[in-house]
C-alpha cells in the first residue's frame, strides 16, 4: 500500500472533524456522563449527591440488609436478572438465526429484479415505531385477541392460551423486533457467495448438508456473526418487550435500568452502574471475539 502524501493527511483531518464531533457528542459524551453518574451517591429525595463512592456497584453485587448494617452477602436478585436477560437474548438470537438464514438465502437466490421487493417487505415493519409494533403484538396475543379467538374458533383450544405476561411473549416480542437485523447482514453475505462452489461440491458427490457445513457456512460466517451481534446486543438491553409483553417474572436488564432512572425510586447512580456493567460485559464479549478472529487469521 502506498504511503499517504503529507497533503492528503492534512486534507483528511477537516473532512473527519464532523464525524469525530458526532461520535464525541452523541456517543462518547453520553457514555462518559453515565459512567460519571455511576460513581455518585443517591440523594434521599431523588437525584444525585455529588459525592463520589462505589455504593451503586456495592448495591448491585452485595446485599447488606434493609438498613445496610449486616454482613455483605452476594446479591442474587440482580445477578438473576442479568442471567435471565442473557438467556432471553441468546434464545432470541438463535430463533432469529433459524428463521433469518433461510429467509436471507431465499431472497439472495431470487432473480435480481425481484430481490428489491423481498427486501422491501422485510423492512416495511420498521416504518412503524417499535412501541406501536410491540403494543400491536400484545393486542394480537391477549386472551381476547385474534390469535386466541382464531384458535378457539377452529376448535384447537377450549380456553384462551395465557401468552401475555410470559417468557414466550417476551421471546416473540424480541424475535419480531429484531428479525430484520439478522436477515439483512446474512443476505449481504449470501449475495456475494459464489454458487459455483456449491455446484462443484455436488459434482464431487457432496451432500447438501456437507456443502452447507463445509463450504457455505464458512464463507457467509461474517454475515451470520454480524446478524447475531445486531440481534443479541439490543435484545440484551431491551425493555419494551419485557415491559409490555412480560410480567414481574420476565424482568430484564433494560427494565431494571428504566425503573431506576425514571421510576419512583429515582436511583440514578444505581441505574447508571447497571448500564455500565451491561456495557462492560458486551465489550468484553466483543473484544474476546475480535481476538479469536485475529488468532484464526494469523494461524
Amino acid at each position: 500500500m502506498a504511503a499517504r502524501r503529507p497533503g492528503e493527511r492534512s486534507l483528511l483531518v477537516p473532512l473527519l472533524l464532523p464525524t469525530w464531533a458526532m461520535i464525541g457528542v452523541f456517543m462518547v459524551l453520553p457514555v462518559g456522563v453515565m459512567a460519571l453518574y455511576s460513581f455518585l451517591t443517591r440523594e434521599f429525595r431523588g437525584g444525585v449527591d455529588w459525592t463520589f463512592s462505589l455504593s451503586a456497584y456495592d448495591q448491585f453485587f452485595f446485599d447488606r440488609g434493609l438498613f445496610g448494617d449486616e454482613a455483605p452477602r452476594l446479591q442474587w436478585a440482580y445477578i438473576s436478572i442479568f442471567w435471565r436477560s442473557i438467556w432471553q437474548a441468546v434464545i432470541a438470537t438463535v430463533l432469529c438465526l433459524l428463521v433469518g438464514f433461510p429467509t436471507a438465502w431465499f431472497i439472495a437466490t431470487r432473480p435480481a429484479r425481484s430481490r428489491g421487493v423481498w427486501l422491501f417487505l422485510i423492512t416495511v415493519p420498521y416504518w412503524v415505531n417499535l412501541l406501536i409494533r410491540t403494543v400491536s403484538l400484545r393486542f394480537l396475543l391477549r386472551d381476547t385477541g385474534p390469535l386466541n379467538q382464531g384458535l378457539m374458533s377452529l376448535g384447537l383450544v377450549d380456553a384462551p392460551l395465557p401468552v401475555v405476561n410470559t417468557n414466550l411473549a417476551v421471546q416473540l416480542g424480541l424475535f419480531y423486533s429484531y428479525l430484520p437485523f439478522m436477515v439483512l447482514p446474512i443476505y449481504a453475505a449470501v449475495e456475494r457467495y459464489n454458487f459455483a462452489l456449491s455446484e462443484a461440491a455436488a459434482d464431487l458427490y457432496a451432500s447438501r448438508w456437507t456443502t452447507l457445513r463445509e463450504i457455505v457456512l464458512p464463507l457467509v460466517k461474517p454475515g451470520i456473526v454480524a446478524g447475531c451481534l445486531l440481534v443479541f446486543v439490543p435484545s440484551l438491553g431491551a425493555f419494551l418487550a419485557p415491559d409490555l409483553l412480560g410480567g414481574a417474572k420476565t424482568f430484564m436488564i433494560g427494565s431494571l435500568i428504566d425503573e431506576q432512572i425514571k421510576g419512583s425510586q429515582g436511583n440514578w447512580p444505581f441505574g447508571a452502574a447497571v448500564a455500565v456493567i451491561l456495557m462492560t460485559l458486551v465489550l468484553i464479549a466483543l473484544v474476546a471475539y475480535a481476538r479469536s478472529v485475529t488468532r484464526e487469521r494469523s494461524a
